[in-house]
C-alpha cells in the first residue's frame, strides 16, 4: 500500500531542512537538534533497508511558486502561494507499506514541532487506493 507523507511548514526564512528555521526547534538545545536530525536519518536509512521508502523531496519556497487556475473559461496563471495560507508544503515523502497501522507509525515519526503532517493513501490507476 503507497501514501504519500505531506510535511506541511511554515520556515522564515524558507530553507531545508525546515526545523533549522521554526521557533519551535530553534528553542531547543543544539544537542537535542542533533539527536533529533540524526535520529531522523537513521529512520530514512531503515526505510530504505526495508525498500519502504519510495522518495521524497523537500520543495523550494511557496513564494517562487505559479498557480494555474481557470476562470470564466479561461486559463489563469498567477503567482503563488495561495495568499490564506499560513502553512505551506514544505516536502513529501512517498512511501510502500504493509498496512495503514505502519504507514501511520512512520508519518509519527516524521512529524515535529512546528510542523504539521498529513498523511494520504496513493490512488490506484483505477480511482482505488492501492
Amino acid at each position: 500500500m503507497k501514501y504519500v507523507i505531506l510535511i506541511q511548514s511554515n520556515p522564515q526564512p524558507w530553507g531545508h531542512p525546515t526545523s533549522d528555521y521554526l521557533p519551535a526547534y530553534q528553542h531547543q538545545s543544539q544537542e537535542t537538534r542533533d539527536r533529533a536530525n540524526a535520529d531522523f536519518e537513521d529512520m530514512l536509512g531503515e526505510l530504505g533497508e526495508r525498500g519502504e521508502l519510495v522518495g521524497g523531496e523537500a520543495l523550494g519556497d511557496p513564494a517562487t511558486s505559479r498557480l494555474f487556475r481557470w476562470a470564466d473559461g479561461d486559463r489563469v496563471v498567477s503567482d503563488g502561494p495561495y495568499a490564506e495560507g499560513k502553512e505551506h508544503l514544505a516536502g513529501f515523502f512517498l512511501i510502500d507499506v504493509e498496512s495503514q497501522e505502519r504507514a501511520e507509525q512512520i508519518a509519527e515519526a516524521f512529524s515535529g514541532p512546528g510542523e504539521t503532517v498529513e498523511l494520504r493513501p496513493v490512488m490506484g490507476g483505477g480511482g482505488d487506493v492501492d
